[in-house]
């Protein structure tokens, strides 16, 4: 045996040393990552970057869900608003950072599964950029018409609304928070499912289109939940919600799907993303500690405010996103949504 190992060629040995040094390389990045995971968040202040202004329902998720994480893992978790481009500046910034988690980003699904798809100048790529980490909220969009529009008289749901757009091809008229918004993308795919011609007209942000409903100057929306008091104070009528399931404050209103559209499922949510390559085990403990904070009875009473709580696992989390790619990309061609 010894003459053996004395004997062995001078290229068997480099293998073997080799081997070895792979096989503590493995060893030490496992037990480096147990140690990671069981110090984090203690290097420092963790900061959730938002692509949007403070007071927005992003931002407002990304502070319920901060301060919840804080107070569970012992450490600041600031929320940094870096506005404009729909998102697209906070998620480029993210994508760039160090993959620790000390730098997340909460997002909509209109930044993410949408922007690539119009503004092909982007270079941007959600699932190579970056890491899904948990949805937090899901939101539906309400469609909702003004009951004072001589033209609405009658409109009662979904079926009445196409009907008279059938008869008044071009007549009918919706708003959204922008072309190429998911406001829009849901007007576009009531008209693509119905096979009726009808206007979209982009404002700049949820808000406007609800004023130019108010005023006449369009004919339905497919609002935020922002539209809820205006329901309820009567200024707006609701004919549908664009989820599957209904919303838990609007229990009367059906969804688009149960008045003839099977399939028709459209809303946003928020969720939580690092950049690419972050260490599985921080990815895992963030998912876990999502799930459990949104279960506190206050903090989901806050973010119903915003949205349903609804949290999914990374590789859920990682389908979802590839699958609203993939679907928005199928109706951006069909309704030959472009942007100029």
């Amino acid at each position: 045996m010894i003459q053996r190992t004395t004997m062995m060629k001078v290229g068997e040995s480099d293998m073997y040393l080799q081997w070895k040094k792979a096989l503590a390389a493995i060893v030490l990045g496992t037990i480096g990552s147990i140690a990671h995971a069981a110090d984090y968040p203690s290097a420092g202040p963790v900061r959730l970057i938002v692509g949007f202004t403070p007071g927005n329902s992003i931002d407002s998720t990304a502070r319920i869900v901060g301060d919840a994480l804080a107070a569970r893992l012992k450490q600041s978790f600031v929320v940094d608003n870096r506005a404009g481009a729909n998102g697209m500046i906070a998620a480029r910034a993210v994508a760039q950072s160090k993959p620790d988690g000390y730098t997340l980003l909460v997002s909509n699904s209109s930044s993410l599964t949408v922007n690539q798809l119009l503004f092909k100048e982007l270079q941007f790529d959600s699932l190579r950029d970056l890491t899904p980490i948990t949805t937090v909220i899901t939101v539906p969009f309400v469609l909702v018409i003004n009951p004072d529009n001589p033209k609405m008289k009658g409109i009662n749901d979904v079926k009445s609304l196409v009907e008279y757009a059938r008869q008044h091809p071009g007549a009918l008229s919706y708003g959204s928070a922008g072309n190429g918004n998911l406001m829009h993308l849901a007007g576009a795919q009531l008209a693509t499912a119905s096979g009726v011609n009808m206007v979209h007209i982009p404002y700049r942000g949820a808000g406007p289109a609800e004023l130019a409903l108010m005023s006449k100057d369009i004919d339905f929306v497919f609002d935020t939940l922002s539209g809820i008091s205006h329901i309820k104070s009567g200024k707006f009528k609701a004919l549908a919600v664009s989820t599957a399931q209904r919303w838990y404050d609007l229990p009367d209103v059906p969804s688009v799907a149960e008045q003839g559209y099977p399939g028709f499922d459209i809303g946003f949510w928020v969720g939580l993303l690092g950049p690419t390559g972050m260490p599985p085990d921080i990815v895992n403990l963030l998912n876990r500690e999502v799930a459990q904070v949104v279960q506190d009875p206050k903090v989901k009473e806050q973010l119903l405010l915003h949205g349903r709580p609804d949290t999914l696992g990374t590789g859920e989390f990682k389908q979802k996103i590839a699958s609203e790619l993939q679907k928005n990309a199928d109706l951006i061609k069909r309704a030959d949504i472009k942007v100029e």
